[in-house]
C-alpha cells in the first residue's frame, strides 16, 4: 500500500487500498495502525481535510477495527 506523506501535526502518513477498503496510517509519535472496512468517502474527508487530527478523531477513532 502506497503511503502518502501529510500535513498534520498528529500523522505522518495515509494509504488506503480501495479493493480491501483498508486504511494504514502513520502517526507523529512513529506507530502506524489499520482500519478495516473504511468507505472510499472517509478516505477521501481524511485526505481532504483542514485538521486531519479533528478528522480522525470524529470519523476514523475507536472505529474500522480489523
Amino acid at each position: 500500500m502506497e503511503m502518502i506523506a501529510v500535513r498534520s501535526s498528529a500523522m505522518t502518513a495515509v494509504g488506503y487500498d480501495p479493493a480491501t477498503r483498508r486504511m494504514k496510517i502513520r502517526f507523529e509519535q512513529g506507530h502506524s495502525y489499520d482500519f478495516c472496512g473504511v468507505p472510499s468517502a472517509v478516505h477521501q474527508g481524511l485526505m481532504a481535510a483542514t485538521s486531519k487530527g479533528s478528522y480522525y478523531n470524529r470519523h476514523i477513532r475507536d472505529r474500522y477495527q480489523c
